[in-house]
């Protein structure tokens, strides 16, 4: 998988996790993320990372989201993998 397409399904899920509202209170509840960052998304690599580590949280928003754009859930972590700090281990 290139940059490019990971950015892409990274944007994706920027845009799936806005489109709910309830799902959108939580990230941004947990992440401290305000409405003006979620404006900058697009152009934040450090932003897209951390929707993708809040989505990877939860088995039942991993599902959710690869089957709203039509991706195998398997590959999402390799969509993680392809950003700066992606491939690091947290222990938190």
């Amino acid at each position: 998988m290139s940059p490019e397409t990971a950015q892409i399904i990274a944007l994706q899920a920027l845009g799936w996790l806005v489109a709910d509202e309830d799902l959108l209170a939580i990230f941004m509840g947990s992440t401290g993320c305000s409405a003006e960052s979620l404006k900058a998304g697009p152009d934040d690599p450090a932003l897209l990372l951390s929707v993708l580590d809040f989505i990877l949280m939860d088995d039942q928003w991993v599902v959710g989201f690869c089957k709203a754009v039509g991706l195998d859930p398997s590959q999402l972590k390799c969509v993680h993998g392809l950003f700066p700090g992606g491939n690091e281990t947290h222990w938190t």
